[in-house]
């Protein structure tokens, strides 16, 4: 299977990285046994891929090897799926694979950006090939040769077709002519040398007055070159392409240029000669693709190292590293980089160089980036522009429309910017406005402007400057109007505005009413105690005003009182009013549910005397009063919590899911409250109170600290030992002395003597492990499932640790 799993990684490699024009060169058998003997000396999949595509394996190759190698080893294929589904299968099972192997060099992902030289990743992406379409029409200037099939259609007083592969010599073989050398000829070339040799035979083919036939060449399947690429490249080798390819293929499926390999400068050399020097920022930049020249078999692509590397970062569109051919300027780099960001500073750059023996730093000038010649080497930078204005005013306060102005020939005076602000609103304070204003040492002053008098034309209009800050205060702002606040039984307690001659009745208004809840016979008012004038403290530190209302309107109180600035009211609740408390109960009784409470001393004998009383087959014994926390016990309980965390660690109170709860359960004896009401057992309820009664258990469990925890009948009279005998008797870490008894209704005690007497139905033995001081805690809280709530086993615990 791992072979197998190597065999298929390798083929989908193949798949990707052949083109699919390719005449194979080798047969499927020995594909297949070429992989499995590279498999066996420890080749690399990288090494079998790159050697398989040098030999012309293809897509559809690799496809069928790998069916012959699944039959071989009983690979069940489903016909039904086909080709299609299983190239997805394997796609999907050896992505990871695949990825690392078509992509040598890190993605824009990989590096940040300004570290990546520009294209350098055009060749090693699998989603820009390069690879030619065979859907072209035959190109007229396309050369024939070795391989390539030829189809010469005949049409009008003759008609024919002949199809023909040219052999290696470069001929075809024509009945009644013979050989016919098309080798190294363009396709208009080989047509009309073709007319003229046919003419021989079919008649009418060369008369241009009147032709009385016509053939036409074009192609049929081509022929698969072999080329060099070397230099500079990932993978430098000989490749078998289609006769279609040009030069950007040939470099991508040589997995692109390397990380010194140049992009301007790649050369293609043809029988010994330099034919091409290939610009590949020339198609990147401009869609230009005359220099992706076709290649001819025995062609070299040879990419040479790079000459001028250079950086350009800062405020360009497109920081990151380019490059140069030799003399090209700083304007061409700005061009490559994609001009200036918005916030560029453009009338000059920073060039950091080196100048053989250190660096040094050249400040170029706008006018001079065309004539600024770049090196190998060279790091430009593009500042922002500065951060602050050239021409900007503000004005601010009693304005209708403050903001940010411009400063120009017609907006320099603070008349003219009160204007362009909307002129003065109805509180503008006059007499004094603050002018802030920048020096040209960057330090600040504050400049006094009666605005009255500059608005009234009496005093001389002030001139501004750039950065200027009017501040024209309201009267309101010159005064303490702090808010006034209402409290307790309004329909929205709340902090409010305050407002000149605002009476207790309009802010009870604006607070929504009075509830239901609200005494209209207390309404308080406090009132700080203000005199700026004192010299001399006061034991005084507020004043408290009380009132009577009646629909709304004050009936009892300060006449003609009005609310200053900080008062607070207080609207209390009425001591005659109550809402309904509710309390429940459930089980054994007749009348089952919800009760609501009648009077603040109602007790449990008064709700199961409610509900009609307990049925036969109530264990009241086992009854048990489940109770809603108030804040005050959940503190007590998260105070316990605490504690449990300290000793035990967060992580194993987490794990046991002990936290605090909205209830817990209380102790209580039911039997006893019934039969003495009123007295100690007959506890008084309170909202949201649940008593569960349930039906006879007469069984006992045995569990903690024994040989087998168990569940036995109850049998009266038998005392504790009997009931442990049950479980097998105490383990040997039992701490015999301290064992425990937990009650149905909730009640824990101490194991006294032999226990006879406390013994009843449905309660649980639990006999505590020995160990140290810090697990004793622990032992408690592996015995929690036997409580009902958190607050059970709060109470039991704090028994516990009295005892």
């Amino acid at each position: 299977m791992k072979m197998q799993k190597l065999f298929s990684i390798l083929l989908f490699c193949l798949m990707l990285g052949s083109g699919s024009l390719m005449a194979q060169s080798m047969s499927d058998s020995q594909v297949l046994e070429y992989v499995k003997d590279g498999i066996r000396q420890g080749k690399e999949q990288k090494q079998l891929a790159s050697e398989l595509a040098r030999k012309g394996v293809t897509k559809e190759q690799a496809m069928r090897v790998k069916q012959l190698y699944e039959q071989q080893n009983n690979v069940n294929t489903s016909k039904s799926t086909g080709t299609d589904i299983n190239e997805s299968r394997l796609r999907e099972e050896t992505k990871e694979n695949t990825s690392d192997m078509l992509e040598d060099h890190p993605t824009t992902q990989d590096l940040a950006r300004g570290d990546q030289v520009f294209g350098r990743n055009i060749f090693n992406t699998r989603n820009l090939t390069f690879e030619p379409s065979v859907n072209l029409a035959t190109p007229s200037n396309y050369r024939l040769g070795p391989g390539d099939e030829v189809i010469i259609d005949i049409w009008g007083a003759s008609q024919n077709t002949i199809r023909q592969q040219i052999s290696p010599e470069g001929t075809i073989n024509i009945s009644k002519i013979g050989p016919v050398n098309l080798s190294g000829m363009t396709v208009s070339a080989a047509n009309d040398y073709l007319k003229a040799a046919l003419n021989k035979i079919y008649n009418g083919l060369n008369n241009t007055t009147d032709p009385t036939s016509d053939i036409r060449l074009t192609l049929g399947n081509i022929r698969t070159i072999q080329i060099n690429v070397m230099g500079e490249v990932v993978q430098p080798g000989t490749y078998a392409l289609s006769s279609f390819s040009t030069v950007f293929h040939a470099l991508y499926r040589a997995g692109g240029v390397s990380d010194i390999g140049s992009l301007r400068n790649v050369q293609l050399v043809r029988n010994g000669k330099n034919i091409a020097t290939i610009d590949v920022y020339e198609f990147i930049m401009k869609g230009n693709t005359q220099d992706d020249i076709r290649l001819q078999e025995g062609d070299v692509v040879i990419v040479p190292a790079y000459d001028v590397l250079v950086k350009i970062s800062g405020k360009v569109k497109r920081p990151m590293r380019f490059e140069m051919k030799k003399g090209e300027s700083l304007s061409t780099l700005i061009t490559y980089a994609g001009g200036f960001d918005a916030d560029a500073y453009t009338r000059s750059l920073r060039v950091v160089r080196q100048n053989g023996e250190e660096y040094e730093v050249n400040t170029v000038k706008d006018m001079d980036y065309s004539i600024y010649k770049m090196r190998n080497g060279d790091v430009v930078t593009a500042e922002a522009i500065l951060n602050r204005f050239t021409n900007k005013l503000e004005i601010r306060g009693a304005v209708y429309r403050p903001g940010i102005y411009q400063l120009s020939g017609k907006l320099n005076t603070i008349r003219e910017l009160v204007n362009e602000a909307q002129g003065l609103t109805g509180d503008a304070f006059l007499n004094r406005a603050v002018l802030y204003r920048q020096r040209e040492d960057l330090t600040s002053e504050v400049v006094p402007v009666d605005i009255r008098s500059i608005m009234d034309g009496t005093s001389p209009n002030l001139a501004l400057m750039k950065n200027d800050i009017l501040y024209i205060p309201s009267i309101h702002d010159l005064e303490d109007r702090g808010n006034v606040t209402v409290h307790g039984e309004v329909a929205h307690p709340d902090s409010y505005p305050y407002a000149d001659n605002m009476t207790l009745e309009d802010l009870i208004i604006q607070a929504g009413g009075l509830r239901e809840a609200a005494s209209t016979v207390r309404i308080d008012v406090s009132r700080r105690i203000k005199n700026p004038r004192s010299t001399a403290d006061n034991d005084t530190i507020g004043q408290m005003y009380s009132f009577s209302l009646k629909d709304g309107f004050v009936i009892d109180g300060q006449p003609g009182f009005i609310l200053q600035p900080y008062d607070q009211v207080y609207v209390r609740r009425s001591p005659g009013y109550q809402a309904q408390q509710n309390v429940a109960i459930e089980g054994e009784i007749l009348f089952g549910g919800n009760y609501a409470m009648t009077s603040r001393e109602e007790r449990l004998s008064d709700l199961v005397n409610k509900a009609g009383g307990p049925t036969s087959y109530a264990y009241l014994r086992g009854a048990k009063l489940t109770r809603v926390a108030n804040a005050s016990e959940k503190k007590r309980m998260s105070d316990v919590v605490r504690l449990m965390q300290r000793q035990l660690g967060e992580a194993m109170i987490d794990s046991l899911g002990i936290r605090v709860e909205d209830t817990f359960t209380v102790g209580i004896d039911l039997e006893k409250a019934l039969s003495n009401p009123k007295g100690n057992a007959d506890l008084v309820l309170r909202e949201g109170d649940v008593i569960s009664v349930p039906k006879n258990n007469n069984t006992v469990t045995i569990n903690g600290a024994v040989m087998v925890p168990n569940t036995v009948s109850y049998i009266q009279g038998k005392d504790v030992d009997y009931y442990l005998n049950q479980a097998g008797g105490y383990s040997d870490n039992a701490k015999k002395s301290k064992k425990f008894i937990v009650y149905m209704n909730g009640q824990v005690t101490k194991v006294k003597g032999s226990g006879k007497k406390q013994i009843e139905p449905g309660c649980e033995i639990i006999v505590p492990s020995k160990a140290k001081k810090k697990a004793n805690i622990g032992n408690i809280l592996g015995y929690a499932t036997s409580f009902s709530s958190l607050g059970m086993m709060i109470a039991s615990i704090a028994n516990l640790i009295k005892k």
